[in-house]
């Protein structure tokens, strides 16, 4: 997993123009290509958001009417306008005017409206854009940035909603070996984990997990590649067994299952655990600071439970150094010493305090 190709991205083109730009049009144009950009306006939301006004001012002379309307309505979100169903309606009629329609940008608007409904308590009027603006991207731009996002949108009110099992097969449609982003499918498997936990099919849940893990590290999302780490240890820990076979060969050889097929059962290689708990280690932040660490939280007790709380040493002793309550009060009870605990207890009691 180490040898990965850094992706070209908007955000890319951006740190382009940064170190090589300003430049001219016709060079835009080449980086563009060269980089397999898929539209001006992925360029223009990048700028945008990591503000590169020349670059922003450049590129948005370049953009459709209908993507026109859409930058603006990015803007307005960025400047805190949670007011926007309006604008949205005005945009969505520009993508679907014959003069200026843009078929893919209609499906993202849709989802847009769709997420600004939800906000607004209009479930049902949510549902039916979402459901829509997946099929519509689903059929022009299959697995692209916006589809993707559909899908997870779509999962992510399911649930809300309280519907798991429907969340759970809208995560299966996003499959791992089609062309949908690795950032997609980690947060899909993510998801599909704790859902296959809470039924109580945790061979699928770990599966889930372990897959999660990989594709996090291949997008370069650390934490996400922590926390789908963590996870998976978490559901393995029950189910330790030095006979079992490796993980990844089990994934790979996974397939679906029909009702009358009996559930796999988990049975987790060691080595596993330790592959997965030391990359998580090695690729924590090197600061313990932060009101919230989930990542430290479930690091710490798991490092409990497989007798390797000697790796935190360093953060044992600088309590000064963590923010986190939750995470204080779990060191404080990690070793059974009266030094420690005092001194825990003491941060812990700022830290409430605060």
């Amino acid at each position: 997993m180490s040898d990965i190709n850094i992706p070209n991205t908007p955000g890319r083109f951006v740190s382009k123009w940064r170190t090589e730009g300003p430049v001219d049009d016709t060079t835009i144009e080449q980086w563009k290509s060269e980089m397999s950009i898929e539209s001006w306006l992925m360029i223009a939301e990048a700028a945008l958001f990591l503000d590169a006004a020349e670059l922003f001012e450049m590129i948005s002379a370049k953009l459709s009417p209908a993507e026109t309307a859409t930058i603006g309505l990015v803007r307005r979100r960025m400047l805190g306008d949670n007011k926007l169903e309006s604008a949205i309606n005005q945009a969505i009629e520009i993508a679907k005017n014959p003069d200026t329609r843009d078929l893919k940008l209609e499906g993202r608007l849709r989802m847009e409206r769709g997420l600004a409904r939800y906000e607004n308590g209009d479930i049902e009027g949510a549902k039916d854009d979402l459901e829509w603006a997946e099929l519509r991207l689903k059929s022009v731009a299959k697995a692209s940035r916006d589809h993707d996002l559909s899908l997870l949108n779509r999962a992510a009110l399911l649930m809300a909603t309280n519907a798991p099992l429907m969340a759970l097969n809208v995560y299966s449609e996003i499959t791992r070996g089609g062309e949908h982003a690795h950032e997609t499918i980690a947060i899909s498997r993510i998801g599909a984990s704790r859902i296959r936990a809470s039924m109580g099919h945790m061979f699928d849940a770990a599966r889930h997990a372990w897959n999660a893990h990989a594709h996090a590290i291949k997008a370069f999302q650390t934490s996400m590649a922590i926390e789908a780490g963590t996870l998976f240890i978490e559901l393995s820990l029950g189910s330790v067994d030095a006979d079992a076979e490796r993980m990844q060969a089990q994934v790979e050889r996974a397939k679906p299952r029909k009702v009358e097929d009996t559930e796999p059962v988990l049975s987790v290689n060691p080595q596993d655990i330790d592959g997965v708990f030391n990359w998580c280690f090695e690729n924590l932040p090197e600061s313990a600071s932060g009101e919230h660490r989930p990542d430290l939280r479930a690091m710490v007790s798991i490092a409990k439970n497989i007798s390797k709380l000697d790796l935190f040493s360093d953060l044992f002793a600088e309590p000064d150094g963590v923010e986190d309550p939750t995470l204080a009060a779990m060191i404080q009870v990690c070793i059974d010493d009266e030094e420690h605990e005092r001194i825990w207890g003491e941060r812990l009691s700022v830290l409430t305090l605060i």
